[in-house]
């Protein structure tokens, strides 16, 4: 007689109820919890021109967002949008709120302790937008490393980061969003916004008035992913295989044409 049945029936029960919810725990992933769902939950900023913007109507699009709707529609679910503050996103995406970040984020070795990254999908650098010919001139980072040099930089970023890095005697102005780091630049109250190339195009492209010069810097490398949760290989593997096949069918390419067009910056 098998050992188990030796036991009081209770306990029994209890046995196979545990096991029963291992097994159901086991197969609890995130690609099978958004098939039942019927939705891929994205997180994302919205306030990111070109690569994720929120219009006057709520809607969302941009680069990132198009990416996001292909994931969605090879899943065969629905995309649901969680527009939050940048500097949110990824701890909304560890407490399990969102399933999948895409929105302008660089990895890096710190925020890779935390989630997973796949990528990049796109790779760029910092730069500056400014109205000024002296700062657009500038020869080196100490030119700009004074009290009078004013730079508008997003909140969480790692622009900020780097502004404190390499420019620790500027003023930083720390903005919610690039519409108000260009408005400031407009105004005069800031001398320039760092942010990556993607939102330096988009800038100059809604801005074309403005008397803008845009300097793109090779200083650092900026690659950009998609941010998924830790410990589940599958969907880390199908997002991999989904972004390989994305880029080699040129993808990719299609929808950087799409939202940056052939727009060039001036390079350092």
């Amino acid at each position: 007689m098998p050992r188990i049945l030796r036991l009081p029936p209770f306990l029994v029960f209890l046995l196979l109820l545990a096991t029963a919810g291992s097994v159901q725990a086991a197969a609890d992933t995130a690609l099978e919890r958004i098939q039942q769902r019927g939705t891929l939950i994205l997180g994302t900023s919205g306030n990111m021109p070109s690569m994720s913007e929120v219009d006057a109507s709520g809607k969302a699009s941009g680069f990132d967002i198009d990416l996001a709707r292909i994931m969605a529609d090879l899943m065969g679910v629905k995309l649901e949008i969680r527009v939050m503050p940048f500097s949110e996103l990824l701890p909304a995406l560890e407490a399990g709120q969102v399933d999948v970040v895409i929105s302008n984020v660089t990895i890096t070795p710190k925020r890779n302790l935390k989630v997973a990254f796949v990528g990049p999908y796109m790779t760029s650098g910092k730069c500056i937008v400014t109205k000024s010919e002296a700062l657009a001139n500038a020869g080196q980072s100490q030119d700009l490393n004074t009290p009078e040099t004013r730079l508008a930089v997003l909140g969480g970023s790692t622009s900020e980061d780097f502004a404190h890095e390499l420019f620790p005697n500027a003023t930083l102005l720390q903005v919610a969003d690039y519409v108000q780091a260009a408005d400031l630049v407009k105004s005069d109250k800031a001398s320039g916004m760092l942010t990556d190339y993607p939102i330096c195009v988009a800038t100059l492209k809604s801005n074309p008035d403005a008397g803008f010069v845009s300097v793109f810097s090779l200083l650092t490398y900026e690659p950009i992913g998609i941010a998924l949760p830790p410990n589940d290989a599958q969907f880390i593997n199908w997002t991999e295989n989904f972004l390989d096949r994305l880029t080699g069918t040129n993808g990719i390419k299609e929808l950087s044409a799409r939202w940056f067009g052939k727009t060039q910056l001036k390079r350092q």
